[in-house]
């Protein structure tokens, strides 16, 4: 799937070349060397570290939150990350803003930085408020109402900014692997390879988990402990794709459930691994329908994740009542 990531596009680059030029070769046409090097091995690689980063992301929210429906943006790091970009788009419309963005820049370096510094802060009170709260449900409930209101203070804001600044910002919201740059992929990629081995780390007291809070306390699991890092790895491996991809939807629901069917399984140790790998395939084969092969026309990646990802989610929903009725 990575192959034809990088070999196909608007126009289609020779499998033998694409191999040529990944080898460190001269391809038989000296244009396939910048097209693949500058433009598609960049995108390749920024859409499978994004689908392997949400896809595990996702695993560890559906287990923490024992919540199917759970996905790495339940806690409100998409919204902070959107808030971010919005006051950097719109920093032309008000005090706050126009500090954000004369501290950040309001070109693609502010975007990502404004993304990241929202992430962040959203990160930093969701853990300080897990601290206090008892209930994994009850912190659920509330990142979905801090979601909520932060949206609609964006909303807020569009509504007082230009047009062509709100498009722009819509623009981000529709999320894009193409914008990430080489220099771009050297912040990208030990991110989300820190947050993959926070996972890794995490697999044993995981599976614990599974059977409850209290089941976990009695092998030893210090459960509190393990709320934070995984609240910490999830939300550094879903901001971090956030703030340089945009919010890209549904891998991180659709994935996990994609990978526990296939390996039939809920054994973290196999499905940490398969997520990561079914989530960077899915991410790939979706990177490769934006581009529409053969034309010129870009599709957001956004709208070819919820095509892709809703069908999944729906048929578990299904799978999963159609269980409970022979139970019944």
């Amino acid at each position: 799937m990575f192959l034809l990531a990088v070999a196909v596009g608007s126009v289609w680059v020779p499998l033998p070349d694409t191999l040529r030029v990944l080898g460190g070769a001269d391809p038989s046409d000296p244009r396939w060397s910048v097209v693949i090097t500058q433009v598609r091995l960049p995108r390749a690689a920024t859409a499978a570290l994004a689908g392997a980063a949400l896809g595990v992301a996702g695993l560890q929210m559906q287990t923490l939150f024992g919540n199917p429906l759970a996905d790495p943006y339940s806690l409100g790091v998409s919204a902070g990350a959107s808030l971010g970009v919005a006051l950097v788009v719109t920093g032309a419309g008000g005090s706050a803003g126009a500090f954000t963005a004369g501290a950040l820049g309001t070109g693609r370096v502010g975007v990502v930085a404004a993304g990241a510094l929202g992430a962040a802060v959203v990160l930093a009170a969701v853990l300080l408020l897990a601290r206090w709260v008892r209930s994994i449900v009850t912190l659920l409930v509330i990142g979905v109402l801090v979601g909520a209101a932060v949206f609609s203070f964006i909303g807020l804001l569009l509504t007082w900014t230009a047009p062509q600044r709100a498009i722009q910002y819509w623009t981000w919201q529709l999320g894009s692997y193409s914008g990430v740059s080489p220099g771009d992929l050297v912040v990208l990629a030990p991110a989300v390879g820190l947050g993959l081995t926070v996972g890794i780390a995490s697999m044993k007291p995981l599976n614990a988990l599974l059977l409850g809070e209290n089941y976990a306390r009695t092998l030893g699991v210090r459960v509190r402990r393990l709320r934070s890092v995984t609240l910490l790895g999830a939300s550094l491996l879903a901001g971090s794709v956030t703030a340089f991809c945009g919010p890209v939807s549904f891998l991180g629901i659709a994935v996990p459930h994609l990978a526990r069917r296939l390996l039939d399984t809920a054994d973290h140790r196999a499905l940490l691994p398969g997520c990561a790998l079914a989530g960077a395939v899915v991410s790939l084969f979706c990177s490769i329908v934006t581009q529409m092969p053969g034309t010129d026309l870009t599709l957001p990646v956004n709208i070819v994740t919820s095509l892709i990802g809703a069908p999944i989610v729906i048929a578990v929903l299904l799978r999963a009542s159609s269980a409970v009725a022979r139970t019944v």
